[in-house]
């Protein structure tokens, strides 16, 4: 570029050293003087050599300034064109190197992994929605993945096994049509358990365990669709060993098929819930059943469970030894977690000796507070009856209507006693508490005299929530089951508040329940145009239960139903840390997800105000 103030510097400067020999550029162009023999040089003026060196002086001045100025406007032309032909592939230039140091800036920050939570707890306003992929490509590819694993014929897609994975007649729950699984795939052992998780884990496709399918709370449906376990083929006594009074079994095996060949060797399994109940089940509930308040629950009888993790992982929670203190309680940390940490592929389950004589006992009452009297009555005398169930008027009236026994009852509120022990023992049971019935108003006491009879008396239990089904107007009817559980001492106020209620809603319904260990069930009959009522008379039962210090549920599970009522027994912060052990365990929400403790905030109107 030509600066402007060239011309005024020194013009030592900016002439060339002018030499005789030279053959620089400077004195390229410039005239040569011819040399003239001295002679002649004498006869030259001495004016004009003066005006030949001024005019020789000038020219050079002149030619030095132009080609100064020639050069120095080619290099600003040659620079412009640069200038106007290189914009594009310097832009270009520039995002490239933008994109790759980005690029790398990002694969470096991706090595240092995250910073850990700091906080103790995990607040459902602190967590992003779980990202699953459920498209039609990434469902289809895990098919193939699948039948690689398990085979073609234990997989399926047909329309009739998703809808029965979906939901039943008998729970609580109704599942929306898009809650269906898109593949129901059937393994049978803990490793192929593990590579069905492994490809669910890579893929981010949510799962939902299904065992024996009596879950009463929405325990299974699939509300992020993808893969349902059925655990069918999974039904097994893997070990047994009697000298040690346990059993290993698969969680496709059923409580009473599991007894019947227990009862061979003179042993027995005692939790005994609902007919049609499994292991699987059984431990994801925690339940318990009619012998609860002799043996205890579910949580009682389990030593050790083979779990297989969201990302396949296989733990086992322990040996067989009947006791231990060594590091965490995993085991009783899977009981109840209805699939939602890991899923149950084996379980050592404590076994005890059949008891060597049994008998059972019925006793009717003028109300359902005298019958529930008698049960706290019973129970602080410290008789030792291996059950007491109660049934209330309507389910009474349900049974006979249904005719689902041989026998007619009396319908009036009924508690049903088994005990168990030895013949001198049970005889003096059934003395101490025909004496209690009589003292709370019980209209009548009859006691089995054979097994036949013992069966007979015992049925009428067992049968309570069929009989309520066979009950259903039409096809439009639905059946709620739920339950709660108070301390002994508030069982007959909730209970004669909950019947009063159930009476002013104008629906069919019934109490029955293992009053024993104060806990009793509230079954239901009601329509879609019924549902709010039906909702409201629950709503207020779970309500009463809490706040005269009781749970919300005593044996069913929490499941869809009841997750939003935990924060009002426990308080928020223990519910946040239950929300920290779902993620510790299952980080993608990928297992049974949305049961026991929200990973998604609810939608406005979703949750009922307390």
């Amino acid at each position: 570029m030509v600066r402007p103030n060239v011309l005024l510097r020194p013009l030592r400067k900016t002439l060339p050293v002018l030499h005789p020999r030279s053959t620089g550029p400077s004195s390229a162009n410039i005239p040569r003087r011819r040399t003239l023999p001295p002679s002649r040089q004498f006869g030259v003026s001495t004016q004009h050599s003066s005006d030949e060196k001024s005019q020789s002086f000038k020219s050079q001045l002149y030619e030095s300034t132009q080609q100064r100025l020639k050069r120095e406007r080619a290099e600003q032309e040659r620079y412009s064109q640069y200038q106007t032909q290189s914009q594009g592939g310097r832009y270009a230039a520039l995002m490239f190197a933008l994109a790759f140091f980005s690029t790398g800036a990002y694969f470096l920050g991706s090595l240092k992994p995250p910073s850990l939570p700091t906080s103790s707890t995990t607040s459902l306003f602190d967590l992003e929605n779980p990202r699953h992929d459920v498209s039609q490509s990434n469902l289809q590819a895990a098919w193939a993945d699948f039948v690689e694993i398990l085979g073609k014929e234990n997989v399926s897609t047909e329309n009739a096994d998703l809808e029965m994975h979906s939901g039943s007649d008998w729970s609580s729950y109704t599942p929306k049509s898009s809650e269906k699984p898109f593949i129901v795939v059937y393994p049978s052992s803990t490793e192929e358990v593990s590579r069905i998780m492994k490809v669910c884990h890579q893929r981010l496709i949510p799962v939902t365990p299904y065992s024996g399918g009596t879950s009463l709370e929405g325990h299974f449906t699939p509300t992020r669709g993808g893969v349902c376990v059925d655990f069918g083929r999974m039904d097994k006594i893997v070990a047994l060993h009697k000298e040690d009074l346990d059993v290993v079994v698969q969680p496709a095996l059923g409580w009473e098929e599991l007894n019947e060949e227990l009862s061979q060797d003179g042993l027995f399994f005692p939790p005994d819930p609902g007919p049609g109940a499994m292991i699987g089940g059984m431990v994801g509930t925690g339940c318990s059943g009619t012998n609860a308040y002799r043996y205890g629950t579910m949580r009682e009888w389990v030593l050790s469970l083979t779990v297989v993790l969201a990302d396949g992982t296989i733990i086992k929670t322990r040996q067989r030894p009947r006791k231990s203190s060594a590091g965490y309680d995993l085991t009783k940390l899977f009981i109840g977690s209805e699939g939602t940490l890991g899923l149950v592929t084996e379980a050592t389950l404590k076994l005890t000796v059949k008891p060597k004589s049994q008998n059972v006992a019925v006793a009717s009452f003028p109300s359902i507070q005298n019958a529930a009297q008698c049960v706290t009555r019973v129970v602080e005398e410290g008789i030792p009856v291996a059950g007491v169930e109660i049934l209330d008027d309507v389910q009474m009236k349900c049974i006979n209507d249904s005719q689902a026994t041989s026998r007619q009852w009396k319908e009036s509120p009924t508690i049903f006693f088994k005990f168990t022990g030895t013949p001198v023992g049970i005889k003096e049971q059934i003395s101490m508490v025909q004496k209690i019935v009589s003292a709370t108003s019980g209209r009548s006491f009859e006691f089995a005299r054979g097994d036949e009879e013992m069966q007979e008396l015992w049925s009428a239990r067992k049968q309570a929530l069929w009989s309520v089904m066979s009950m259903r107007r039409g096809p439009e009817d639905h059946v709620w089951t739920t339950d709660v559980a108070v301390p002994m001492s508030k069982l007959p106020d909730i209970i004669e508040a909950t019947k009063e209620d159930m009476t002013k809603s104008g629906l069919l319904a019934g109490i029955c329940g293992h009053v024993g260990d104060g806990n009793f069930h509230a079954i239901i009959l009601f329509n879609e145009g019924e549902r709010d009522t039906a909702e409201a008379v629950v709503h207020r039962m779970v309500k009463r239960a809490v706040e005269l210090e009781g749970t919300v549920t005593g044996e069913h599970g929490v499941g869809l139903i009841k997750r939003d009522y935990l924060e009002h027994e426990v308080g928020q912060t223990t519910v946040d840390a239950m929300r920290r052990l779902k993620l510790a365990f299952d980080p993608l929400c990928l297992l049974n997800c949305d049961k026991v403790v929200r990973v998604q905030a609810p939608k406005p109107g979703e949750i009922k105000p307390w």
